[in-house]
């Protein structure tokens, strides 16, 4: 239940995460607002991918969603204990075929753009602060308005993502629910196979 309900959340609102360019300057609020707002207009504008044209949507979530995520951290995040059991290639095959999951679930996001305006909260960010959480609303043409929280830290002056909780579900936590699941009853070698068989079968889609 909470799984499918997250997956719908999520490709109702993943298409605002961010974008390459960050500024060192910008609070994580701003940050989120103005890459938004560029994801956003590229969907808006393109007639291709409004016409649902799967280069171009994997394209821009290529070049503006996942190179700004924390991936190494969400990636021992989702394998919890797991991580630090893992060989050196098991973890580059793990990172690989999940970042080619995540990678096609934010194209499948943009493709499904309908119209959302985004709504922000005020941030409350303490000088100095290396972590912070932007929260937004979604508000959907005839749906109900969804809470979306950004989890961000930063690294070297660049803020960057490690998890998003949309209506109070964490999606590090939902996808380690998931593999811790298959990794006990089947080993980590048994994850990556069928992320690898699930990123195949989307690919021939």
């Amino acid at each position: 239940m909470i799984k499918n309900a997250t997956k719908q959340l999520l490709i109702a609102t993943s298409m605002l995460c961010f974008s390459v360019g960050a500024f060192a300057a910008e609070t994580p609020d701003e940050l989120v607002k103005r890459t938004a707002e560029d994801v956003l207009a590229v969907v808006k504008n393109d007639k291709d991918i409004q016409a649902g044209d799967q280069q171009k949507i994997f394209a821009l979530a290529e070049e503006k969603i996942l190179p700004n995520f924390n991936f190494d951290r969400v990636s021992r995040l989702v394998l919890g204990k797991n991580w630090t059991k893992a060989t050196t290639d098991q973890k580059s095959a793990f990172q690989a075929e999940f970042r080619t999951l995540l990678l096609r679930t934010y194209a499948t996001a943009l493709s499904k753009y309908k119209n959302q305006v985004i709504e922000y909260k005020p941030l409350r960010l303490e000088n100095g602060a290396n972590s912070a959480t932007v929260k937004t609303i979604i508000l959907q043409p005839g749906g109900q308005p969804i809470a979306v929280d950004y989890a961000l830290e930063k690294q070297a002056d660049v803020w960057k993502v490690y998890d998003i909780v949309i209506e109070g579900v964490s999606l590090v936590t939902n996808y380690r629910g998931q593999f811790t699941q298959e990794i006990r009853q089947n080993g980590l070698d048994s994850l990556i196979k069928k992320l690898a068989d699930k990123n195949k079968v989307t690919q021939a889609k």
